[in-house]
């Protein structure tokens, strides 16, 4: 146990990690990263020669057995689904490990994954986990999880931006969003909007939410301006999955949602506003609101 003591903060966030992103989910990957914890204290590690691959894969196994529960229950889901809101940076509750893998934009491209391409990719992509490793989570040859890792690759470069925006961009527009936002100004949200922009709300049924997806400039400012209307808030700057977003706070000084944009071209293609509370509860719980 003494090993793992000494280690465990130092790969924690590598096990939590991967478990979030082959989830999408900070309540299952919170979950799967204690079970690791419980299962390495409970097994000798001193013939464990890489200790954090050995974690990642513990990890990645419990997930990889999470999905197709996941994936069954999402079918049922009411209206669209998003990933679980990840704090990151000062108001993360434990250290986090971050990259452009854990966006929210490229979680829901792994949804579109089958689960074996997406623990392959996640594990060979996010965290260097040699094929062998991964043929033992997925009970595949190392040459057939390599495919499935070269064929997610393919899949994921095809469904992203070639350039996607970096953070001083996404900063910049995200600022001139939020006073635009705030001053209820029609004008400035559309100019800041892109011809194709969406908007999804993910209320999981829960709380009112759109129940499809909203397209066009037109129509996304009028439903963010009829909801402001409606409702007082502010609009809180954060780091959410290691990218600029707002935290809308209601008037009781609750967490009411998350929103996280996608910025291209120095405008905004995509607004996506987490609204279900039991994806708010670990934010809220970091929080202290």
């Amino acid at each position: 146990m003494g090993r793992l003591d000494d280690e465990w903060a130092r790969h924690r966030p590598a096990v939590f990690g991967a478990a979030y992103r082959i989830t999408g989910s900070v309540t299952d990957a919170e979950d799967i990263t204690q079970d690791v914890w419980l299962r390495a204290a409970a097994k000798p590690l001193d013939d464990v020669r890489d200790l954090r691959a050995w974690l990642i894969t513990v990890a990645a196994r419990r997930a990889y057995d999470l999905l197709g529960s996941a994936h069954a229950r999402r079918v049922d889901y009411v209206g669209p689904w998003l990933p679980e809101p990840l704090l990151t940076g000062p108001d993360a509750a434990e250290p986090v490990l971050v990259d452009e893998t854990a966006g929210t934009a490229m979680l829901l491209v792994l949804e579109e994954l089958s689960p074996p391409e997406r623990v392959a990719f996640v594990l060979h992509q996010a965290f260097e986990v040699p094929y062998d490793a991964i043929a033992e989570v997925l009970g595949k040859t190392p040459a057939a999880c390599r495919q499935l890792a070269s064929r997610a690759r393919r899949k994921v470069a095809a469904a992203t931006p070639p350039r996607p925006a970096d953070a001083g961009e996404r900063d910049r527009v995200l600022r001139a969003f939020r006073a635009a936002y705030e001053r209820r100004d029609e004008a400035a949200l559309l100019a800041l909007l892109d011809p194709d922009a969406t908007y999804t709300t993910d209320g999981g049924g829960h709380v009112f939410a759109a129940r499809k997806i909203i397209a066009g400039p037109g129509r996304v400012v009028t439903a963010l301006l009829r909801v402001a209307v409606r409702q007082r808030f502010a609009l809180v700057p954060a780091e959410v999955n290691g990218e600029s977003a707002l935290l809308v706070r209601n008037r009781a000084g609750r967490l009411a949602a998350v929103d996280t944009v996608e910025v291209r071209n120095g405008r905004i293609v995509a607004v996506r506003r987490v609204l279900n509370p039991e994806k708010l509860a670990a934010a809220r719980s970091a929080l202290g609101w």
